[in-house]
């Protein structure tokens, strides 16, 4: 058997493009240098076995169809991954003993979940040898196509010629698995999605910085918290399912809606004032267009420009939008993005699912240790029984999942 060998599986921001990858909108990504490390070994034995170095937690897992495992060290995922690729490339016959340490806070937006499937899915791929298969080579050769399938064992999707069935997580559009996969290195990338392609990217500012503010409240993707995400979600698809209804079309997403014809957004209004919450949903049809057809591309020029002002300003109407529209912040995230703001970073936004997570900053590289004090000092002072949990850092934007 080959030897073991070393995986990275990075964390993913989220700057702009709040809620639109499941309506087939673009968002504006970059992967950062907090992820898993892994070490990833063949044995002769069908399981899956893994242990996280940091927390001494382990699990054993057969490549079965029918795999069941407990809640330990990400349980769940793990049987989702095996009864997905045991059935979708059997048979497997390699086992991976699979030895990691993480430094992403874990359910704080950064995708630490997403990160985790990925991680599992390119481990049994690669012992298993499915690189050199005939239907991973006609369907996952390529590192966006690998991504959109670990979207899709995530959620229970279908993907190419392999059937959805019962996954965990959210019904997104694989923009975590894009992220993690797809990102350049000192780069931030815009992605569309549904199918996913890469629509442009821009060099990350070398005079800026990228700060993480973690609330502490976890931002989960499993019970309550992925209800509320997919309601959000669900939202949107009924929006987008009248539309195919009252049309005759078959139209897949929210975007392919509004490109369908020029009159497209003034119909869809007057559709909505049929739909059970009207209000709500002709604020998030607008929520969806402006993220996509102005924050992402805007911001995307700002970052190419080294543009403070223009990116602060887009930063703080997204905000508005995660606050206003969506409902899915808190008022711990929601202070951390004035705070950022008041404590010298010139843009600053929440990101991921919401519920819980984390917020975005960037500053000047040469005030980032300042800024970050400042922040934290403020947060502890407004949520003392959060602040214990939370967790302020410096990053930056690094290459997708890569052996290092």
């Amino acid at each position: 058997m080959p030897e073991s060998r070393a995986l990275f599986v990075p964390g993913r921001i989220e700057l702009f493009g709040k809620h639109v990858d499941y309506g087939g909108g673009p968002s504006l990504t970059c992967a950062v240098d907090l992820g898993i490390h892994a070490e990833i070994t063949p044995i002769d034995r069908p399981f899956l076995e893994i242990e996280d170095d940091s927390t001494g937690r382990r699990a054993r897992v057969p490549l079965r169809r029918d795999a069941r495992t407990g809640s330990a060290h990400g349980g769940a995922y793990i049987a989702v991954v095996v009864r997905r690729m045991s059935r979708d490339f059997a048979p497997l016959k390699v086992g991976v003993r699979i030895r990691s340490t993480s430094d992403l806070p874990r359910s704080s937006g950064l995708s630490s979940s997403s990160a985790f499937i990925t991680l599992l899915v390119i481990a049994l791929a690669e012992v298993n040898g499915l690189r050199s298969r005939r239907v991973w080579r006609d369907h996952l050769r390529t590192p966006l196509q690998l991504a959109e399938y670990c979207g899709a064992v995530e959620m229970g999707g279908p993907y190419g010629p392999f059937p959805g069935e019962h996954g965990v997580g959210t019904r997104g559009g694989a923009q975590d698995h894009v992220a993690i996969c797809c990102n350049q290195a000192d780069r931030v990338s815009a992605f569309r999605y549904l199918p996913a392609e890469p629509i442009g990217s821009a060099a990350f500012p070398e005079s800026w910085t990228l700060l993480v503010g973690v609330s502490g409240v976890r931002a989960t993707k499993t019970a309550g918290a992925r209800d509320d995400y997919n309601r959000a979600a669900d939202q949107l698809r009924g929006i987008v399912a009248a539309w195919n209804h009252l049309t005759g079309r078959a139209d897949p997403s929210l975007r392919s809606v509004l490109r369908s014809s020029p009159d497209a957004p003034e119909r869809l209004a007057q559709l909505a004032r049929g739909l059970d919450d009207p209000d709500g949903a002709i604020a998030r049809i607008a929520q969806f267009r402006a993220e996509t057809e102005r924050f992402v591309p805007d911001a995307l020029t700002a970052f190419a420009a080294a543009d403070a002002s223009a990116l602060g300003a887009l930063a703080v109407a997204s905000q508005q939008g995660a606050e206003v529209v969506l409902r899915n912040q808190i008022p711990e995230t929601m202070f951390l993005a004035r705070a950022a703001m008041a404590a010298g970073a010139h843009a600053a936004s929440a990101f991921g699912a919401g519920f819980g997570g984390a917020v975005w900053a960037v500053a000047d590289r040469a005030e980032a240790d300042t800024v970050i004090a400042r922040w934290q000092a403020s947060y502890a002072a407004a949520f003392p029984a959060q602040a214990p949990r939370g967790q302020f850092l410096a990053v930056r934007p690094v290459a997708g999942v890569r052996w290092p």
